[in-house]
């Protein structure tokens, strides 16, 4: 069995050497802000010799991530202020959000909660919290990455959750299927299905260029244990802004049985500027998927905006 908490501890911290791994050791990078994070497996998906790959431009720290630009903030889609106790966040109606952790297995750079710091309450004041609202149908794991956290330690949260009458759904945030497929083990595959719950995961992919026969292999193992997939991703300057690549994206999902769920236009988080793609851009995007794809195969694309109680569809 391929030991996924060693990969981890195994993935690169070092641009230089993700650099020299790449044939790219004159390209330029910064030490500032968020540090590089990302596993071998990863790295392995990424196109020697190409500067502008786009794998590595997601992982990449630039210099222009030090720039101080108007209206990108440290928490541009208001985790803080929907907190209802620490670590517990409920923007929309029905559904809580569970920070389980600030830890990931892959640190992308316009990921928009890099800043925000969460404080974490005992696991019995947030099961307090959600228990004393019977309006709460579906519980959020989400972090960092919920995955990253070790199976006998999932399980029992999980069976915790249950035992709440009024939960129906039990929904993961994760990229773990997607940078560290090996994740995708025997004993969480358990965790996730012998529960009443009904399991639901979104992935997130932004390139069709992350999904190798390792990816499929996870997610075909979600999909035969029962457990619904959808992907998310965010629209990236340079990454996926063109309708081929967005295309592409679809088709693979889909050849592996994920649906594309949303296009996330950019949290408006500092340091990310340079991956915003304009809202009109983005439009224009939305009309050529919809000319080229299958009603199915066209994600909603959505901005979240502080404080709204649903997702703006554009």
């Amino acid at each position: 069995m391929i030991d996924w908490q060693y990969n981890l501890r195994q993935a690169i911290r070092d641009p230089v050497h993700l650099l020299e791994l790449l044939e790219l050791s004159n390209l330029e990078y910064s030490t500032q802000g968020l540090s590089l994070l990302v596993p071998k497996g990863y790295v392995k998906r990424m196109r020697k010799g190409d500067p502008n790959d786009p794998l590595l431009r997601q992982i990449l720290p630039l210099q222009a991530e030090s720039q101080q630009i108007a209206k990108f903030i440290h928490d541009p889609v208001g985790d803080l202020a929907a907190e209802q106790v620490p670590g517990l966040l409920q923007k929309y109606q029905g559904r809580v959000l569970w920070i389980l952790t600030t830890a990931c297995a892959i640190h992308c750079r316009y990921c928009f909660r890099q800043h925000t710091k969460f404080s974490t309450s005992q696991q019995q004041t947030i099961l307090a919290s959600i228990n004393a609202d019977p309006s709460i149908t579906e519980v959020i794991l989400s972090g960092g990455d919920p995955l990253i956290l070790p199976d006998n330690y999932l399980n029992k949260l999980i069976n915790s959750i249950a035992k709440i009458p009024h939960i129906k759904r039990l929904r993961i945030h994760t990229r773990l299927p997607i940078v560290l497929p090996e994740r995708i083990n025997s004993a969480l595959l358990t965790c996730l299905t012998q529960t009443r719950l009904q399991p639901v995961m979104v992935v997130h992919v932004n390139h069709a260029n992350e999904i190798d026969d390792s990816v499929k292999q996870a997610i075909q193992s979600l999909i035969t244990a029962g457990i619904t997939v959808l992907n998310q991703s965010v629209l990236l300057r340079g990454i996926n802004d063109n309708i081929t690549a967005l295309s592409n994206l679809s088709e693979t999902l889909f050849s592996v049985k994920v649906l594309p769920y949303y296009l996330h236009l950019l949290d408006r988080v500092q340091g990310a500027a340079h991956f915003e793609v304009s809202e009109s851009e983005a439009i224009e995007l939305l009309e050529q998927m919809r000319i080229q794809l299958p009603g199915y195969l066209v994600p909603k694309m959505v901005r979240e905006v502080a404080g709204m109680a649903y997702k703006k569809p554009l």
